[in-house]
């Protein structure tokens, strides 16, 4: 919907007469100027989306890797008296990430954490670190350190967003955040990993993504596993990206504003086809398939708390998943 109305726009004024001197002034604006103008237009258009079938409706795509952006917006609009402050890590040097639009285009206060000190720099270099009131830190992120790290950098008690995408420890390291109490929270979930059991990697406080298996799939947890960690901290699940990559949150006191907004928390599968081989070259391995390239892999399954080779549990996909990997569209509640 958003991408036929950035079309229409577009149309129009390539149809309209505009001074030579707004011509000009469009020309020289940067690529990373044009994008922030045309995501203010598309998030003017999403306030007036009042429900949706599902997160998939509000998608756009501005500074975020899949449409995250626009999900965000239709949230943050809906959700009256949420803290203007964020929280994101594994962010990489932040010219793609969850809360980078929010920041400009709302004036969020945020920090920012990624393991590497390069990436860092990179951000303090950037014009976005004095034009807002934006933190960042290096730092490798455990499940024992986590907490601290928030409370030093000034964050405590209520924040409005939390996303967290760490391609490892994502699970252990939620599950351990106490310092504060997010409105949204948005996390990375392994499509690969199925719907039907909660798993996850075991623990390894030295977890690397990249290190861990050749193919960059073997890392963090199930959709099942997130969905029941989310209860017990208190947040009820919402839905996904139609990428089959993010899962979002909202915590339960606030989590009526949307009880009759979104029409079903949809969990959809990846389609994203990242496998690599010893090369490190891509594989393009596909569907349930990918799941055969880590089958050697430990997982956890939480429910039970056994610990053994991805390949040794089954069923982890269910018919839906498979049919939606296929292209074919069902829904999947939980």
């Amino acid at each position: 919907m958003i991408a036929r109305f950035l079309k229409q726009v577009v149309s129009k004024a390539m149809s309209t007469p505009v001074n030579a001197l707004t011509m000009r002034f469009a020309r020289e604006m940067s690529i990373a100027q044009q994008r922030i103008l045309l995501g203010v237009i598309a998030a003017k258009q999403l306030q007036s989306l009042k429900a949706v079938r599902s997160l998939a409706d509000a998608e756009s795509q501005v500074c975020s890797q899949w449409g995250e952006d626009g999900i965000i917006e239709w949230l943050v609009h809906r959700l009256d008296c949420t803290p203007e402050t964020f929280i994101e890590f594994g962010v990489g040097n932040y010219r793609e990430a969850n809360t980078r639009f929010l920041m400009c285009h709302r004036t969020w206060r945020g920090l920012v954490i990624d393991g590497s000190y390069a990436n860092i720099e990179m951000i303090k270099t950037d014009e976005v670190f004095w034009r807002h009131d934006l933190s960042a830190k290096a730092a490798f992120i455990t499940a024992d350190n986590i907490n601290q790290l928030i409370v030093e950098a000034g964050f405590e008690g209520e924040v409005g967003i939390l996303s967290i995408d760490l391609d490892g420890n994502d699970y252990w390291v939620w599950k351990a955040i106490t310092a504060v109490k997010p409105h949204i929270v948005i996390i990375e979930y392994n499509a690969v990993f199925g719907d039907l059991l909660p798993l996850t990697i075991p623990y390894n406080a030295d977890f690397n993504w990249i290190s861990a298996h050749k193919s960059t799939l073997y890392f963090g947890a199930s959709i099942r596993a997130l969905c029941d960690l989310a209860r017990e901290k208190g947040y009820t699940f919402i839905g996904t990206t139609s990428s089959g990559c993010n899962a979002f949150f909202i915590r339960n006191d606030r989590a009526s504003a949307f009880s009759e907004l979104i029409e079903s928390n949809i969990a959809r599968p990846s389609r994203f086809r990242g496998s690599r081989n010893d090369k490190g070259e891509l594989t393009f391995v596909r569907g349930a398939s990918r799941r055969s390239v880590i089958e050697d892999c430990l997982v956890t399954d939480l429910s039970t708390g056994r610990t053994d080779r991805l390949g040794m549990f089954e069923p982890i996909y269910s018919e839906q998943w498979l049919e939606l990997m296929d292209g074919n569209s069902v829904r999947t509640n939980y």
